[in-house]
């Protein structure tokens, strides 16, 4: 039995003013799957993100979350059920867990002004768990970017929640810091059952770490394809979208899509 959607995104239009950016957007995100958002830039993948997370009201449709639509719920209300991780983490001038328990917040009670024990033992746990346990009293101005993305996705797994939306996670990253951030996602949705929604731009890694691909067209403002990796990340639709002349081969030891630059075309259609 197929399990019902935990989202819903519902023939959403969005945009800015009178700036239309995607019009027409449905897509299910089903419990415990990785959901890729790509597309060239300017397709409006980060917008499509902040909608979905409610900090950016569409023109028309909804976002429904458990059988509710956002709409309709607070913020705190959203919060726990839902962690977003924005892309670029801003330096701040606190230490790493007192930020990683800002998680906790949306489970404040009234008049409550500190934060109980099982608050700071799921602090002390996710940090141990994204590796930064050691960081726990450094400031969060004086660490690396990478880091800094480590503590924000701890912060985000300290909310417990069922939906994480992450915003280009391994934007500006190493390699290194790349597949770790990705390998602990990766690990929590089997752990945890954790669903995972999130933009990224590199389409090989995309392919490596989603179950699904929502590709984007920018000059149509819609949806150009969705599915399996095996499915989105063909010749036809990457050319189509992207206009860059690729080879897709599969990757040998993963057997998932890889994709390269066709230099050779590409350097003849320059002629």
């Amino acid at each position: 039995m197929t399990p019902s959607p935990l989202v819903k995104i519902e023939n959403i239009t969005l945009g800015f003013g009178r700036r239309q950016v995607l019009s027409n957007i449905s897509f299910d995100v089903s419990p415990g799957r990785i959901i890729s958002i790509i597309g060239p830039n300017g397709a409006g993948k980060t917008s499509l993100l902040r909608t979905v997370c409610g900090n950016l009201k569409p023109f028309k449709g909804k976002i429904v979350l458990n059988g509710n639509d956002i709409a309709t719920q607070t913020r705190a209300d959203i919060a726990r059920h839902m962690a977003v991780v924005r892309q670029n983490q801003e330096p701040m001038p606190m230490k790493v867990q007192p930020y990683v328990l800002l998680g906790r917040l949306p489970f404040f009670k009234p008049f409550q002004f500190f934060e109980t024990r099982k608050d700071l033992e799921l602090a002390r746990h996710f940090m141990t768990v994204t590796g930064i346990l050691d960081l726990a009293d450094s400031a969060m101005d004086q660490i690396s970017g990478g880091e800094r993305q480590l503590a924000a996705l701890a912060r985000a797994l300290t909310q417990e929640p069922e939906f994480l939306v992450l915003d280009e996670p391994t934007a500006h990253l190493d390699i290194t810091h790349q597949a770790r951030i990705l390998d602990l996602i990766s690990g929590l949705r089997d752990r945890l059952g954790l669903t995972v929604l999130m933009v990224i731009h590199d389409l090989n890694l995309a392919a490596e770490y989603s179950d699904d691909l929502l590709l984007l067209n920018k000059e149509k403002g819609q949806i150009h394809a969705m599915g399996t990796p095996e499915k989105i990340l063909t010749r036809e639709n990457i050319q189509a979208v992207y206009h860059t002349p690729v080879r897709v081969e599969k990757n040998p030891e993963s057997g998932r899509p890889w994709v390269f630059i066709d230099r050779t075309a590409a350097y003849c259609n320059s002629l």
